[in-house]
Parts: C-alpha cells; sequence; structure tokens
C-alpha cells in the first residue's frame, strides 16, 4: 500500500532524509523511531504530499507524483503533531472536516458524511464533548478530536505523528487499540512516528530506527529494540523487557550516583 523508493529530503540544503526506502502492505502498521531530528516527521509530510522530495513514493501502486492533492486525501489521512485548530469550531463540525475530499466542489455534507463523523465520535467517545469548541478542551481532548477527523476521512493510509501526545495512559492505550481495531478489520494500513519506544514496540508490526535521516535498522521489535541500540544511538540507558510475542517495552533507568557515593563513603 505505501512503498517509498530511494527516498531524499533537505530544507534549505540541509538534508533531513537520506536515501531512505520501506514498503508497508495493505493493513500493516510499521513505525517510525528515533531521536530528535532523525527525519521521521519529514518522511511522513513526504509520503502524505506536503513537501519535496527526490526518489519515489507510490501510494497503492501510484505514484504520487501522478496524483491530484484530493486524490491524495482520499487515500491518506493524517494526524499531525500540530494540527492547526479552527477558533470557534465545535468538535462535530471539525471531525466532519474529515469527509471534504469526497465532496464535489461546491457540495455540502450528507446524510452519509454526518453518520460516519457520529459514528467515529462515539466510538472515540467524544459525544460528551461534540458540542464544544475546540478550543476550550483539553490538551488529550483536543487530541482525540484530531484523530476523529482522520478517521472520518476513511482513508486506507493512516499517517499518525506522534499520536499520543497529551494523552494519559488510558486514553494513549484507548486511542491505538482503536487504530489496531481497525486496521485488522478494515484493512488500515498504519505509518506512524512515535517517540513512545514502548508503546511503538508493541503496536507495530515492525520498527524502522532512523538517525539523521538515515536508516539504521528496520525490523521487529525484538530486532530493532536491543539495549546496545538504544544506548548508542539515544544516549540512553534503558532495560528492555519482553512483552507478548515480539513485542519489547523499553523501561529508562536511572543512573545510581547516591548509592555509589555511600559506598565510597
Amino acid at each position: 500500500m505505501i512503498r517509498v523508493e530511494h527516498v531524499s529530503i533537505d530544507y534549505g540544503g540541509a538534508p533531513v532524509v537520506r536515501d531512505v526506502s520501506l514498503v508497508v502492505p495493505s493493513g500493516g502498521w510499521l513505525t517510525l523511531i528515533g531521536p530528535n531530528g532523525a527525519g521521521k516527521t519529514s518522511l511522513l509530510k513526504a509520503v502524505a504530499g506536503l513537501v519535496g522530495h527526490e526518489g519515489r513514493i507510490a501510494l497503492g501502486g501510484v505514484a504520487t507524483g501522478d496524483l491530484a492533492p484530493r486524490e491524495v486525501a482520499r487515500r491518506v489521512a493524517v494526524v499531525p503533531q500540530e494540527p492547526e485548530v479552527p477558533p470557534g469550531m465545535t468538535v462535530a463540525e471539525y471531525v466532519l472536516l474529515g469527509r471534504t475530499p469526497h465532496l464535489t466542489y461546491l457540495a455540502r455534507e450528507g446524510a452519509r458524511d454526518r453518520r460516519v463523523a457520529g459514528e467515529v465520535i462515539e466510538r472515540l467517545q467524544l459525544g460528551a464533548l461534540a458540542s464544544r469548541e475546540l478550543g476550550r478542551l483539553s490538551g488529550g481532548e483536543r487530541r482525540r478530536a484530531v484523530i476523529g477527523r482522520a478517521l472520518a476521512q476513511q482513508a486506507p493510509i493512516l499517517l499518525l505523528d506522534e499520536p499520543t501526545t497529551s494523552l494519559d495512559v488510558g486514553r494513549q492505550q484507548e486511542v491505538l487499540d482503536l487504530i489496531d481495531d481497525l486496521r485488522r478489520q478494515d484493512g488500515l494500513t498504519v505509518l506512524a512516528a512515535m517517540h513512545d519506544l514502548t508503546l511503538a514496540g508493541q503496536y507495530a508490526e515492525e520498527l524502522m530506527l532512523l538517525v539523521n535521516g538515515e536508516m539504521i535498522a528496520c525490523g521487529r521489535a525484538d530486532e530493532v529494540l536491543t539495549r546496545a541500540s538504544i544506548e548508542r544511538h539515544y544516549g540512553a540507558r534503558v532495560r528492555v523487557l519482553p512483552v507478548l510475542a515480539a513485542g519489547r517495552a523499553v523501561v529508562p533507568v536511572r543512573e545510581q550516583r547516591a548509592a555509589a557515593s555511600e559506598e565510597e563513603d
């Protein structure tokens, strides 16, 4: 469903993604991980057709360069890291915006569009907030509304840039469980970028580690999330614990300076 071949991206002559290739099959879930500045968000933007790039990107076998912007929007829904929130718009109105790529010029939303938006609002437990303005929501509530708009788009590909930002642990699981259910039931294809290695290591089928715009590793969580790799590329002290089959949980380990000092005394 998503094919990226030798893609490079630069901003003002400064390279941010270098010769990256990846494939996400229909119904698959691949998550990009890596330290800050690795190029994760830039690569997502390139797949969405939002930034220029070298190399080839194809969605469903069709190069993005051969698709009109409306057709790209029908194939790809995006949950950005920092979404623009229109002032004065309610949650229900905002989620309904996800139906825009399916409307003809000057057309208004119909009964089916409102039904799809309503179903998404219910599944994300946004019903009590449907009539509330976006500006009056908490950060976590606003995040769920943004995800709702993307799901209402009913595109076969979902791009997620830090989808659990500002969500408490229960809402994080709820959102990722919902996305995973849609992937399994409806064949949704997911490409995400995440900082939380534990969540990434449990929900994604495959992980790709990017460092300074280059691919360092790609594979299952148990292949990519190793203590040695995390210590080397993140500069972090961690323990990596097995979860379920190939899942992994990454636990930061505090440096025992006080204990070491006491032993010396």
